[in-house]
């Protein structure tokens, strides 16, 4: 295996190096959201790291773009709040980034937040594709909100099944409960 670095590495070496860093508690992987073994083990893991410099000092700068900078954070923040977070594809093939479930409350049912992150919503292309992926994903779920974390923007855009709420990342970090 080439290392875009400059230095040849052996793929086990690689994958006991991961192994070691998760270990850690330095890399996290997610799983699809999925009650089925088979389909967790044949869909790809999303990782993040803890640390957002490590990020950028020993990446080859493909993984240091704002808006994957920006999932990171609002993943590691998720973390602080559950250990069971995951990724959705919907029925269509859309993606969405995060699916958080939430500490149970005794009396009620567990709650599930579903989170995008996408720098901005300005391109009417890709507001039209998150606004979709996660309303798609809040009627699979049965979830009657859902949250798209950007840099500047805050509205609420009605969908057909329930609320997709628009904050800026300083809101979401901030109410977010630890």
């Amino acid at each position: 295996m080439y290392i875009p670095l400059g230095h040849r590495v052996r793929k086990s070496s690689v994958v006991d190096w991961c192994a070691e860093f998760k270990d850690a508690g330095l890399l996290f992987s997610v799983n699809i959201f999925s009650s089925s073994p088979t389909r967790i083990s044949v869909n790809p893991r999303k990782v993040y790291c803890i640390a957002h410099a490590m990020v950028a000092s020993v990446s080859s700068g493909i993984l240091t773009n704002r808006d994957s900078l920006l999932e990171n954070l609002v993943f590691t923040a998720l973390r602080r709040m559950t250990p069971e977070i995951f990724y959705h594809r919907t029925k269509t093939g859309r993606e969405v980034d995060l699916v958080a479930l939430l500490p149970s409350v005794p009396g009620q049912e567990r709650a599930v937040m579903l989170v995008q992150v996408c720098a901005s919503l300005a391109d009417p292309r890709i507001r039209q594709s998150e606004v979709r992926s996660l309303s798609e994903a809040m009627v699979e779920l049965a979830v009657a909100e859902g949250t798209i974390v950007t840099w500047r923007t805050d509205e609420t855009i009605p969908v057909g099944f329930g609320t997709i709420q628009v904050v800026p990342v300083w809101r979401f970090l901030l109410e977010i409960e630890p």
